[in-house]
């Protein structure tokens, strides 16, 4: 029996966005599926060196009203559904979204994209920047992580048509 392929072509550029291609990329090199991920677009945040740079984006996400990681249980049980218009005219929303994301994150014991990505590395899961992305951007390969592959589109879809599973995040 071959070995089962998945395929991941990640656009997001956010720290939420960010845990999805990793944790399911990891989770299958575990499985023993040969993994790659395409990082195009704003997913190119992701295989940058510096990851501090990723925040949460709120506004206009309606599944993002969260609990709030500390105080008392009562204030803790809240969900903060704060109204788009509130966000967007809060200077600094997104800033402390991110704060209490990563907050949580940190209390719950999850681990940072950074290790995940380290971890899909130690798993050999190939990760390839899309060429055409990086020179629209202006980005330079000494922007990006060790080990990177550049190509553009069809040298995925080379390994994509072939995959068990490909997913669009």
């Amino acid at each position: 029996m071959s070995q089962k392929k998945l395929a991941i072509i990640a656009t997001k550029g956010t720290l939420d966005w960010a845990y999805p291609p990793y944790i399911l990329a990891s989770t299958a090199a575990a499985l023993d599926y040969q993994v790659e991920i395409f990082f195009t677009f704003y997913g190119l945040q992701l295989v940058r060196k510096d990851l501090s740079g990723l925040k949460v984006s709120p506004l206009g996400n309606p599944g993002m009203p969260m609990k709030m990681p500390f105080g008392p249980k009562w204030f803790r049980g809240i969900n903060w559904n704060v109204p788009n218009a509130i966000q967007a005219l809060i200077p600094g929303y997104e800033s402390l979204a991110t704060a209490l994301m990563k907050q949580t994150i940190a209390n719950n014991g999850v681990a940072t994209i950074g290790d995940l990505r380290s971890l899909c590395q130690e798993a050999e899961v190939k990760f390839i920047a899309c060429q055409m992305t990086v020179e629209l951007f202006g980005f330079e390969h000494s922007d990006f992580i060790d080990g990177l592959e550049y190509a553009g589109a069809a040298a995925f879809f080379e390994f994509a048509g072939e995959s068990d599973i490909c997913l669009y995040l």
